[in-house]
């Protein structure tokens, strides 16, 4: 039994039956652990609790995650590798796949063969252990990855979706200036990439529940007429 495979625990994602079966016999044969599920939902909380070596998954689901939505909840807070095998084979799909996180891409019907080799190539280049990162820490504010929470001088923080999805893009490039356009199109998509005043909006919202001191913003900074950073270290400039 080849060593990268052994004892490897795999989520399979796909809402047939037959493809689910399929790809789980093949592991099987292989020495992989195959943990086989139908909605995104389930496979997310099992990427959770349970810290799969590796995720394949379809793009379309049995419930309101789809593998694109899997994909980017994963790289929230692992960085497993993650392989489409999907019969949506269209250029666009791929390139989706891709953007969400993926690692690579099989197009239904696939060769066993193929299917193997690419999961053994994925994993050998992963790390030993899958990274499991559960915390970000900057400065006050704690993000708490796999529950999506924010914590602020350890008390609890609400945020908006969209609030936390801006965050963690600006804690995931921490010390990294982030300009408007590329957190407009990341967070809310290409349709909104001109719309400054309401990339503002949200990091005045932003600022006003995580800094200590909104009017003199030392976790956000702004870097004016290009974007913004979360800085790891306290600084000492404002802006807007």
């Amino acid at each position: 039994m080849n060593s990268i495979s052994s004892a490897r625990k795999v989520i399979i994602v796909d809402p047939d039956p037959k493809y689910g079966n399929l790809i789980s016999q093949i592991l099987k044969g292989e020495g992989f652990t195959p943990i086989v599920v139908h909605k995104g939902e389930k496979a997310l909380q099992i990427a959770v609790d349970e810290g799969p070596h590796l995720t394949i998954t379809e793009i379309n689901l049995s419930d309101e995650i789809n593998g694109y939505e899997l994909a980017r909840r994963i790289r929230t807070f692992s960085e497993m590798p993650i392989l489409f095998v999907s019969a949506q084979d269209e250029t666009q799909a791929i390139l989706w796949a891709f953007e969400a996180g993926a690692d690579d891409f099989i197009s239904k019907p696939f060769d066993s063969r193929v299917l193997v080799a690419r999961i053994k190539a994925l994993l050998k280049r992963s790390s030993e252990k899958s990274v499991q990162a559960t915390e970000l820490n900057f400065q006050h504010i704690t993000l708490h990855l796999a529950a999506r929470q924010v914590t602020a001088d350890n008390q609890p923080v609400y945020l908006t979706e969209t609030e936390y999805n801006l965050l963690l893009e600006l804690a995931k490039h921490h010390d990294r200036v982030l300009t408007h356009g590329y957190l407009l199109n990341a967070v809310w998509g290409n349709a909104y990439k001109d719309e400054v005043n309401y990339l503002r909006s949200y990091v005045h919202n932003l600022r006003r529940k995580l800094e200590r001191d909104p009017a003199n913003p030392q976790l956000i900074l702004s870097r004016t007429g290009v974007g913004y950073v979360l800085v790891s270290s306290t600084q000492s400039e404002g802006g807007s």
